[in-house]
């Protein structure tokens, strides 16, 4: 992530010098607690660079229709159940020049999760998501066709009308799963609502859930969220419970941050989250056993690496070396965060090559980025020191978040006296759209709206600026492939592990009924760096667990479906 997880002082330039070295070999130092090195761990198919593959299908009953009987279901609120006859919700009016869905090679069978038993014809579902272009990118499903949900769960999957007790309007629109944030931060009571805008159903915290995994899920199902929520054991709040903070860890303490974090995992944790850029005395060692607790439970080791320049001593490659060299010895699958901003800034192409290359070895990883040029965290941290000759840039190339004007020196030494965001505008376009084609990426925004607005505009348009800009606009990427970056790509990093997420990232009978309806003639981003508040527009439709968040463009708040997604559990 770019915003460090430790509070607002900036690491020391080095370690104290009265901790404990490194060791001079990157293996373990601390037997008595070592777990077994896992064997390799192969890369899915699905996140293979010739994604996305195809699961099975069922045969429907008739032409354009394959159902299943819902694999779970939850009793439907008394308010939601249409007691007073069916409804049909309007889609907003939209532009005359949407693009027409596919008109050839509609397949005769609809994507589903299992062969169960085919629901009868002539239901009537809870909720149908009516005429849109349905697009499902595990599959490759693409075709207009009906959507039948029942309690939270997706039935049916029809070409043909189906009947609902409320119905939402898709013609013209394209109907995808909801979308899944992979590196957000934790649900505030304000800022999920411009993820549900965004179209985001599900808000991961993978760059780290900045506390116990208990307190986490305490915490945050106190504001009652509209999205999905979940995240990864942090090791660096794990470093401050010990007063380790960011200095070396001994042996002793190393044993304790392994244990903390499985504990975490235990409770429900989907990965494990490292910083070594913000917290230098986490030496490789560290990281190889934080590898290997990952490797045994089978979840992801989610690296904010190293370095983000490539001035010596310590540059981007040898960066993303370290993070290859650990997925290789340990057999974990490793995800880093942002490789536009750490590991890949003027050097994308190099950072790809040199992904590929272990990833064509079999090794399990992946990297995330967000579609914008510029980077913001706290000026006071290890990330600024020396921004000029780091970064090529000057005072003029930075901006303090929810401001308008670039800053001079004094503005500079103003920012860092209120700890303020400042973006740093240091990346190139050719970097974003080089990551954006490159098949096994991720988004995620690293951000989540909070007052008084000073953040990063991606906290609010991080999905929608992909669809509209990068597809629409400039056809950096088609819509399904930017579909499945937001989607079943983040689904498949963590389903090993979650069944809550083997059920989302996919449009098929049998899935978590988290839907995102969207017009891809108007959907764009609106918020800035001076205004980040401002909503996505394009977005009509949003349906998290199978109630209806957003409608017609308008969201309720009065609904609040968001559940925990955890490790171990559906």
């Amino acid at each position: 992530m770019d915003e460090p997880t430790f509070g607002e002082d900036g690491p020391p330039d080095n370690p104290s010098p009265d901790g404990p070295r490194p060791a001079d070999h990157d293996g373990s130092t601390s037997a008595d607690t070592d777990l077994p090195r896992a064997p390799v761990q192969r890369l899915p198919d699905d996140l293979l660079p010739s994604a996305v593959t195809r699961r099975r299908f069922v045969l429907g009953v008739g032409f354009g229709a394959a159902t299943i009987a819902f694999l779970r279901r939850l009793p439907t609120p008394p308010d939601t159940a249409g007691a007073a006859g069916p409804t049909t919700l309007p889609a907003v009016p939209r532009p005359t020049t949407v693009p027409p869905a596919p008109t050839t090679g509609v397949p005769d069978i609809q994507p589903s999760l299992g062969a169960s038993e085919v629901a009868q014809d002539g239901r009537v579902h809870d909720v149908v998501v009516a005429g849109g272009r349905v697009i499902d990118p595990e599959t490759g499903f693409d075709a207009v066709a009906h959507v039948g949900i029942d309690g939270d769960t997706v039935t049916r999957i029809s070409l043909d009308p189906l009947v609902g007790s409320t119905t939402l309007d898709a013609t013209g629109l394209v109907v995808a799963p909801g979308f899944i944030d992979i590196l957000s931060y934790r649900p505030n009571g304000y800022g999920e609502w411009n993820k549900i805008a965004d179209g985001v159903t599900t808000n991961l915290c993978m760059h780290g859930i900045d506390g116990p995994m208990h307190e986490f899920l305490r915490l945050t199902a106190e504001h009652r969220p509209p999205v999905n929520y979940g995240g990864a054991t942090d090791q660096y709040s794990h470093r401050v419970s010990l007063e380790v903070n960011l200095d070396y860890a001994s042996d002793p303490q190393l044993n304790e941050l392994i244990r903390l974090a499985d504990v975490d995992i235990r409770a429900g944790a989907l990965g494990i989250h490292e910083q070594p850029e913000y917290v230098p005395g986490v030496t490789l060692d560290e990281m190889l056993r934080h590898g290997d607790l990952a490797a045994a439970h089978g979840v992801p080791l989610c690296l904010h690496i190293r370095y983000s320049e490539n001035l010596e001593p310590g540059t981007q490659e040898e960066a993303v070396d370290e993070a290859i060299s650990v997925a290789r010895r340990t057999g974990c699958a490793v995800h880093i965060e942002h490789l536009n901003s750490t590991g890949g800034t003027g050097r994308m192409s190099e950072a790809v090559a040199q992904l590929d290359s272990a990833r064509s070895e079999g090794l399990s990883i992946t990297a995330c980025t967000y579609p914008y040029t510029f980077w913001a965290t706290k000026p006071g941290t290890a990330r600024f020191k020396d921004f000029q000759e780091k970064f090529g840039i000057s005072y003029g190339d930075l901006q303090v978040a929810g401001t308008s004007t670039r800053l001079d020196e004094a503005g500079w030494r103003r920012a860092i006296a209120e700890n303020s965001l400042v973006a740093a505008f240091a990346m190139s376009d050719d970097d974003v759209d080089t990551l954006l084609r490159t098949p096994w990426t991720l988004l995620g925004s690293d951000a989540i709206l909070e007052r008084p607005h000073n953040n990063h505009p991606r906290a609010s348009g991080c999905f929608s600026r992909v669809l509209g800009h990068y597809v629409r606009d400039r056809g950096v990427l088609t819509l399904p492939e930017a579909l499945a970056k937001m989607t079943i790509l983040p689904a498949r990093l963590l389903d090993g592990r979650s069944p809550a997420m083997a059920r989302r990232g996919r449009l098929q009978a049998g899935a978590a009924a988290d839907v995102t309806v969207f017009d891809p003639a108007a959907i764009s981003d609106r918020a800035t760096i001076e205004q980040t508040w401002l909503e996505s527009t394009g977005v009509h439709h949003v349906l998290v667990g199978g109630q209806v968040v957003r409608s017609g463009g308008v969201t309720d708040r009065s609904v609040r479906p968001g559940v925990a997604i955890l490790s171990g559990q559906a």
